[in-house]
C-alpha cells in the first residue's frame, strides 16, 4: 500500500489538495455509491461528499466542509470517515443524514429548492474493503507530455480494486451487501475543477477476473493526457493510449449520454470500450475568475470488445463555455 499521507506540500498554491475516493456497485441490488473525502492544507479545508444511487432511480446526496489545521493520519470530515489499515484493508463508514430526490439532476438544487427533496433519511454504512489487486500508481506508467497537462488534477494518482462486505442502513432499511465489487483511488497534487481540459474517468469492472480504469483530459486545442490500467487475471497492464472515437452529450456538450473509445495496452492489445451512462448526478464549479465547469457523478453500462455487462462510474468533467 502507498503511503497515505503526505505532509510535504510541493507547492503553496490554494488548490493542493490530497484526496481519498471510494466506490461500490451491488449488481445485483442495482444499488452503489461514492464518497470522497479531500483536505487542502493551504486553504485549511477539509470537505467529503457522498452520493447513494439507488435501484428505483431516486438518488441521495450528503456534503460536509470542515476547518483543519494541518492533515492528519485520521481520514474524516463529519459523518464520513476512510478508515485504512496497514494490512491494506480499509473500513469505509458513513453516519448522518442524507437528502434523497427522485431526480438526479435536481441534487445540486435543494438548497434553492428545498420542496425538491423527496425525504431526508439517517444512513448508516459500515464496509469492510479487501483489496484484490497490487495498488496502480498512474504517473509511473504516464508520458512526460501527459504527465503535464495533468499537473492541475493531480501530481500522484493510486488505484486499487477490492471487495466489500457489510451493512448500508437506510431509515430502517437493512441493506447487506457481500464482496461487491468496488475500488479506492487517492492522489496529491494541485486539483483545479476549473484549471483543467474537459476530462473523463471509468472505473469498469465486469467481473473479479477483469476490469478497466481509463483516464484523460483533453485540452483546448486537442491534446490529450491519458492514464490507467487494465487489470486482467491478477495482473495490471498499464493502458498505452487512448483514442477517443465518439463521445455524445446532451445540454450544451455538459451532460454526457455515450462514449467509445480505442484502448491500447502496455502489451499492445487493442480494445473498443464503449459506455453508456445511467442516472447522473451534477456537481458545479466556479472559481474567482468567474471560470465554470460541471463534474458528472454517474453509473453507466460497459462493453469491452465483446464482453459485455461491464459496469462501473462514469465520470466526465466538461468546461461551461458560454
Amino acid at each position: 500500500m502507498e503511503s497515505i499521507i503526505h505532509k510535504e506540500k510541493q507547492t503553496n498554491h490554494p488548490e493542493w489538495n490530497e484526496s481519498y475516493y471510494f466506490v461500490f456497485y451491488d449488481n445485483q441490488r442495482k444499488i452503489g455509491g461514492m464518497s470522497r473525502i479531500g483536505f487542502k492544507p493551504n486553504k485549511q479545508e477539509g470537505m467529503t461528499f457522498f452520493f447513494l444511487f439507488l435501484s428505483d432511480g431516486s438518488v441521495a446526496g450528503y456534503h460536509q466542509e470542515i476547518h483543519i489545521k494541518e492533515l492528519k493520519r485520521r481520514l474524516k470530515v463529519k459523518g464520513m470517515h476512510h478508515d485504512w489499515q496497514p494490512n491494506g484493508n480499509w473500513n469505509f463508514k458513513f453516519n448522518g443524514n442524507m437528502f434523497f430526490v427522485e431526480n438526479s439532476l435536481n441534487l445540486p438544487k435543494i438548497k434553492q429548492e428545498p420542496k425538491l427533496v423527496q425525504k431526508v433519511t439517517k444512513v448508516n454504512m459500515d464496509f469492510l474493503y479487501v483489496p484484490i489487486n497490487e495498488v496502480y500508481e498512474y504517473s509511473k506508467y504516464m508520458t512526460p507530455e501527459s504527465l503535464e497537462i495533468g499537473k492541475k488534477s493531480g501530481d500522484k494518482h493510486w488505484e486499487q480494486i477490492g471487495l466489500v462486505s457489510g451493512d448500508l442502513k437506510i431509515g430502517e432499511n437493512l441493506i447487506h451487501v457481500d464482496k461487491v465489487m468496488s475500488q479506492r483511488d487517492h492522489t496529491y497534487g494541485v486539483r483545479d475543477w476549473t484549471g483543467v481540459g474537459d476530462w473523463f474517468y471509468y472505473v469498469v469492472w465486469f467481473n473479479k477476473d477483469l476490469a478497466i480504469n481509463p483516464a484523460a483530459i483533453i485540452t483546448d486545442d486537442g491534446r490529450i493526457s491519458t492514464g490507467g490500467f487494465l487489470y486482467k487475471q491478477g495482473k495490471n497492464v498499464p493502458l498505452k493510449s487512448i483514442n477517443i472515437l465518439n463521445q455524445k452529450f446532451e445540454q450544451n456538450g455538459i451532460l454526457p449520454i455515450s462514449s467509445k473509445l480505442e484502448i491500447i495496452d502496455d502489451e499492445d492489445h487493442k480494445y473498443i470500450l464503449e459506455g453508456e451512462v445511467g442516472k447522473i448526478i451534477p456537481v458545479p464549479f466556479k472559481n474567482f475568475q468567474g471560470n465554470e465547469s460541471m463534474l458528472i457523478q454517474s453509473f453507466g453500462k460497459f462493453k469491452l470488445n465483446e464482453t459485455e455487462k461491464g459496469y462501473g462510474t462514469f465520470e466526465t468533467l466538461r468546461k461551461i463555455r458560454n
